[in-house]
């Protein structure tokens, strides 16, 4: 199985310009003061931002009283937190059992050829972050991919960059 986490070691090459962290002053009140508040303040943050930035990690310490190793040990524990910036379109490729038996390792080699990057990074032009799953649960549909909350089945190597291809076409307009 290839499904396993990695933390990107490139520098991003596309704009990570400071957040307005003043958006995450209505989630600290929410969660002020309550037990267990730790990962929904995360994940409220992510939600934010599409990942969570360094700075956001200090603002909760401070405004919170939180211990930021505290914060950050349960930001990278946890697979569903991101530490850098993803793409506008998040390219999720299912290796469950009934992808795996049909071949979708060839779909992933072809879609981290064409978009020249690798699992778990981010597309130089800051369009596309492509990640191996588990299972997306649409076996049916064997191989299959996810663009957000689009599901594409029954791929090949070629349908897949067909769909990748498409996509970039329509943002080029």
């Amino acid at each position: 199985m290839r499904v396993k986490r990695l933390h990107q070691s490139k520098t991003l090459k596309y704009s990570t310009s400071e957040v307005d962290l003043s958006l995450m002053d209505p989630l600290i009140e929410k969660f002020r003061n309550k037990q267990g508040n730790l990962i929904p303040l995360l994940q409220g943050t992510q939600a934010l931002y599409g990942y969570i930035p360094y700075s956001a990690f200090v603002k909760l310490s401070k405004d919170l009283g939180l211990n930021l190793n505290e914060l950050y040990g349960v930001a990278t524990f946890y697979a569903q937190f991101r530490l850098q910036p993803v793409g506008k379109y998040m390219i999720k490729v299912c290796h469950g059992t009934a992808c795996h038996v049909q071949n979708v390792s060839a779909i992933t080699d072809a879609l981290l050829d064409h978009l020249e990057i690798e699992d778990g990074e981010t597309t130089e032009d800051g369009l596309f972050t492509l990640e191996t799953v588990a299972c997306l649960g649409c076996c049916s549909l064997a191989p299959v991919m996810m663009i957000d909350d689009e599901t594409y089945g029954k791929l090949d190597p070629k349908k897949a960059l067909k769909i990748i291809k498409e996509v970039r076409r329509k943002n080029q307009n």
